[in-house]
């Protein structure tokens, strides 16, 4: 993000007054949350993070106005999976719940209505749909998480690999579309993985949400095959992301908080 002028979106630029200004006019805001966690030996540790508060950015900005306010990303997860591999900084499930819990609750204490949780880690997915279930209960307000459903069947059907979930060739095409100098592919090398069960496959429709050390299944740290990464697969991809977020995060903004609840979105 060039900050050289000043987003009129980011909560963390504006002044107090400012704030309650803005939510007079808009009662939505996203909060991005990642992972600072080993991508291989051809990734930063810092992609679900950056990627997550990349395509928060993107998406506002792409958003009629007013747009959506984006909160701080949080750039730590539930990552222990990772930690045979170093670099990897890893939270609790419990941790990483009761803070968006705080900051749910401190939110709707400051007049928000509807909260997109945009989730660039998939392992974050269980804990954050928990804060936004203790959210809903306590605040009364609209509280989702969206940890790729709106564009991943969009982004499969681009992509050769299967179960590619991790610094394979998704992630690495992303990065390679707007972060090429963070892509060391002479480093990068294939992955693939392959259970013998469909309901063990990552990207099976009829797979089973299953856990595993990522040592126990991979040397490199890679799930997938980055091999097979190009930008230009990975301009697309974000293109996919960014139109499919700004559908949905239009509906939820324009529809009234009693509405959301009663119509099928």
């Amino acid at each position: 993000m060039n900050y050289e002028s000043k987003p009129n979106f980011l909560w963390e630029l504006m002044t107090w007054p400012e704030v309650k200004a803005y939510l007079q006019q808009m009662d939505t805001v996203i909060l991005p949350c990642g992972a600072i966690e080993q991508h291989g030996p051809h990734l930063p540790v810092d992609i679900d993070y950056f990627d997550a508060k990349y395509l928060a950015h993107q998406v506002a900005l792409a958003c009629a106005d007013p747009k959506p306010l984006v909160l701080p990303a949080i750039p730590f997860g539930v990552s222990y999976h990772h930690e045979d591999f170093r670099g990897t900084i890893s939270v609790t499930n419990d941790a990483l719940s009761r803070f968006v819990y705080d900051i749910g609750m401190s939110l709707a204490k400051n007049g928000v209505k509807k909260i997109i949780i945009l989730n660039g880690h998939g392992d974050n997915a269980p804990t954050l749909s928990y804060a936004a279930q203790m959210i809903n209960r306590d605040a009364h307000i609209f509280v989702c998480v969206d940890t790729g459903e709106t564009s991943d069947v969009d982004l499969y059907n681009l992509i050769e690999t299967p179960n590619d979930i991790h610094a394979g060739e998704i992630e690495t095409s992303t990065t390679l579309a707007i972060r090429p100098q963070m892509v060391q592919m002479d480093k990068a090398v294939d992955g693939t993985l392959s259970f013998g069960s469909k309901y063990l496959d990552y990207d099976s429709d009829r797979g089973v949400s299953w856990y595993v050390r990522t040592s126990k299944i991979s040397e490199s740290g890679i799930l997938g095959n980055p091999t097979k990464a190009t930008a230009e697969k990975g301009k697309i991809m974000w293109e996919h992301m960014i139109q499919h977020l700004v559908k949905f995060v239009e509906t939820i903004k324009n529809t009234p908080l009693e509405d959301l609840y009663q119509s099928r979105y």
